[in-house]
């Protein structure tokens, strides 16, 4: 049993090590972002708009 929980404890050592964040996936969040900031205040619009429409669609 103690060589099992020793086994056991660590592997679970190995999987919460620090794993380095390198300047390519930096890069690569980066290019992922930019079209998600410019674009999420227009669909935020649309979706208020749209919103708005059904409330008065719903009223009337």
């Amino acid at each position: 049993m103690n060589e099992w929980w020793q086994s056991k404890r660590r592997k679970t050592r190995k999987s919460k090590e620090k794993k380095n964040y390198s300047l390519f996936e930096l890069f690569l969040d980066v290019l992922f972002w930019i079209p998600e900031l410019f674009l999420f205040p227009f669909r935020l619009v649309f979706w208020l708009l749209r919103g708005v429409g059904r409330l008065i669609a719903d009223v009337s």
